[in-house]
């Protein structure tokens, strides 16, 4: 994984709340086990019309907004346990996305493939995605390190599980976490041959 400290961008708004894993990757897109060409498929409903032209009308359509943070509404990644749907927003772009409340299995899929949940407080994001909105070339800041999110509207902090932001800062998978502390469980399994 690629390491991750600060991410500046400009962010996509997309206020829909209760936005399900079949939504960002639909079922008939999940006969792959690689992750290659997942992004490709990303919001592909939402993207497209059953026609296979593009809707206009959805955001990440429009190319007045762009960004690797997406700002979505409550209740993201919610719906079946499938990885792929954090496959495939990394596939497209992001690097993070920021909501009020994430799903746990989605959340703990982001986080294993590198993209980060930023969870702020249904007040922060009805501001940022109305600010975001009406000014689309506006940046925001996450900082990993400081578990800040820094925008026009404010500054607030995230929590992160602390393994996961050891990984993520580092550009971790588990393996690579093992395999980082050799030396020390050499260590302790030599005290306990003792």
């Amino acid at each position: 994984m690629e390491k991750f400290t600060i991410v500046s961008s400009r962010a996509i708004p997309l206020a829909t709340e209760n936005i399900d894993t079949d939504q960002i990757i639909p079922a008939r897109f999940l006969k792959a086990t690689d992750k290659l060409g997942f992004g490709e498929n990303a919001f592909r409903d939402w993207r497209f019309h059953k026609d296979g032209n593009i809707n206009e009308d959805f955001i990440l359509n429009n190319p007045t907004y762009s960004g690797s943070i997406l700002v979505a509404g409550d209740n993201f990644g919610c719906g079946s346990s499938r990885e792929h749907a954090a496959w495939a927003l990394v596939g497209y772009g992001f690097k993070v996305i920021v909501s009020s409340f994430f799903a746990d299995i989605f959340k703990g899929n982001a986080l294993n493939n590198g993209l980060l949940p930023v969870q702020v407080t249904e007040a922060y994001l009805k501001k940022l995605l109305q600010f975001l909105k009406e000014h689309p070339t506006s940046t925001v800041e996450i900082n990993l390190e400081e578990q800040t999110i820094n925008s026009v509207v404010g500054k607030e902090s995230f929590e992160i599980n602390p393994y996961k932001k050891t990984c993520m800062l580092n550009g971790y998978d588990d393996i690579d976490f093992l395999i980082s502390n050799t030396d020390k469980i050499t260590a302790f399994e030599a005290q306990k041959e003792i």
